[in-house]
């Protein structure tokens, strides 16, 4: 089932059982659908794909984690729990992360393949790895294991 098909479907299934949250929180993300796809239409296409998806959830969380911690630092708790809520449901629909110490082999593999030496050399090793690994690499993880990996050198 695709991700626009699981959307629909639990939207419709929250919205049957009443799940107020839960349903704010889908429609929200098909919202942002609807404002990707507007912006794809410039670019020729009629949808944006599953990774384009999958990297707007992936922002979602970011930005959500972000003002998470704001509301905690601000003393208002109960909005940083609505938050980590909104987190968890949007993480349902992301694929596994994968875990550092694969991400580290697939990086130094990545590095021999591209022949990279130095920092300069990042951008064709981020390049490489997203194509192996295409919507289940979290490029904020990957990018430090890279930058280790390469000042190691």
């Amino acid at each position: 089932m695709s991700l626009r098909a699981r959307f629909t479907e639990d939207l419709k299934t929250a919205m049957k059982a009443g799940q107020s949250e839960r349903v704010g929180t889908i429609r929200m993300i098909t919202a942002k659908l609807k404002d990707l796809d507007i912006a794809a239409r410039a670019k020729g296409e009629d949808q944006v794909s599953d990774d384009a998806v999958i990297g707007a959830l992936r922002g979602m969380v970011k930005s959500r984690a972000e003002s998470a911690a704001m509301y905690l630092q601000g003393g208002r708790p109960e909005l940083a729990e609505k938050e980590e809520a909104e987190i968890a449901l949007i993480r349902t629909y992301l694929p596994a992360d994968l875990d550092e110490a694969t991400i580290e082999a697939a990086a130094r593999e990545a590095i021999e393949r591209t022949d990279a030496t130095s920092m300069k050399d990042m951008g064709r090793v981020m390049a490489a790895l997203k194509t192996q690994f295409g919507s289940a690499l979290d490029a904020a993880i990957a990018s430090s294991v890279v930058k280790s990996v390469l000042s190691a050198r």
